[in-house]
């Protein structure tokens, strides 16, 4: 049995959130969304819990403060795509919905392409997709050496 991910992120405004998140791909649960939550699935495994500043804080120790996602970063979130358009056309998407596309240039690297949005929140989510054959090479000798991270 495959693992399920529930990110879970802070955002100001659900409603406004799950708009965006729909619109690039993401379809809300009902069942695990509120005023305060909602629960947007991208696949079987892959779901994203985005909640007011309020709830989220009760998932945290106490002795921590909640991180402004405009101004640090937080975590870098990255998912894969199954066609390299699928990259640009999620990224654009995420633009026309009041995203950031690409704040940061990423490394491209053989059998690779990847690029990355803000969401309203600032939250950084990177979309990869992957030649599987180049990347093998890349990885296991036939190209130069590097690891998935281009470093030696």
């Amino acid at each position: 049995m495959a693992r399920t991910i529930f990110v879970n992120i802070s955002v100001n405004d659900i409603a406004k959130s799950t708009e965006f998140y729909t619109s690039i791909g993401g379809t809300k649960n009902p069942q695990y969304s509120n005023e305060t939550v909602s629960c947007m699935v991208f696949s079987e495994e892959i779901h994203v819990m985005i909640m007011t500043p309020e709830i989220f804080k009760g998932f945290m120790p106490p002795s921590k403060t909640l991180a402004d996602s405009n101004k640090v970063s937080e975590v870098l979130l990255c998912l894969s795509v199954e066609k390299k358009e699928e990259v640009d056309a999620i990224i654009n998407t995420a633009a026309k919905g009041g995203g950031k596309a690409d704040p940061t240039k990423l490394p491209q690297m053989p059998g690779m392409y990847g690029r990355s949005f803000e969401d309203l929140d600032g939250h950084v989510w990177e979309l990869m997709w992957m030649d599987e054959e180049a990347a093998k090479k890349e990885t296991t000798g036939g190209g130069e050496g590097k690891g998935a991270a281009g470093v030696v």
